[in-house]
């Protein structure tokens, strides 16, 4: 699978190395605070599962399905919710993980959700921050690394429901962004 890949941006160790220190700044952030965490899944179900092994506060653990790409490079015009959270957060520590800070969109929408229901404090953990795409301005509280603006595949991150078990994170090759036969 490397070799549909055109550059390998992030590789398997940076993320093992990166992950383990954001577990620690969470940690930390919130001290002894039990944190209900929100996933955006598809793509950060991977980086949720590494990353929440490394936080030494008591979690729970909740997921909410956002379509944002589908099977094109570039971001929908409006992110749908496809299946919502479950856990009460009124009053609780909130920290969402999502895999990619784009245009903004989603990021903004879930935490506009997630303000209405008063959490006590709300926060965000993205892996990647993509320079130069930013639509809806969102700053992030902890991100994992910073990338070019460019279309990527691997760690949770997919392209058509493909390539989220690379291990690494890297650019998919041009000639294989929406090749007829995946439509």
């Amino acid at each position: 699978m490397y070799k549909e890949l055109g550059q390998i941006l992030v590789t398997a160790q940076q993320i093992r190395r990166r992950t383990k220190e954001l577990g620690k700044e969470i940690s930390q952030v919130y001290q002894n605070e039990e944190i209900f965490i929100i996933s955006i899944i598809n793509g950060a179900i991977i980086f949720t599962a590494d990353l929440v092994r490394s936080i030494s506060n008591p979690v729970w653990l909740d997921c909410i399905r956002v379509s944002s790409y589908r099977h094109a490079t570039n971001p929908e015009s409006e992110p749908r919710i496809l299946d919502n959270f479950q856990i009460d957060v009124a009053g609780r520590h909130v920290l969402i993980i999502d895999d990619i800070l784009d245009t903004g969109k989603t990021i903004s929408m879930v935490t506009g959700i997630i303000q209405d229901m008063r959490p006590a404090s709300l926060r965000s953990c993205m892996l990647l921050k993509k320079k130069g795409t930013r639509v809806v301005p969102y700053k992030a509280d902890f991100i994992g690394f910073t990338i070019p603006n460019k279309f990527v595949v691997g760690y949770g991150l997919d392209f058509a429901g493909r390539y989220r078990n690379l291990p690494v994170i890297g650019v998919l090759k041009p000639e294989l962004q929406n090749p007829p036969e995946w439509r």
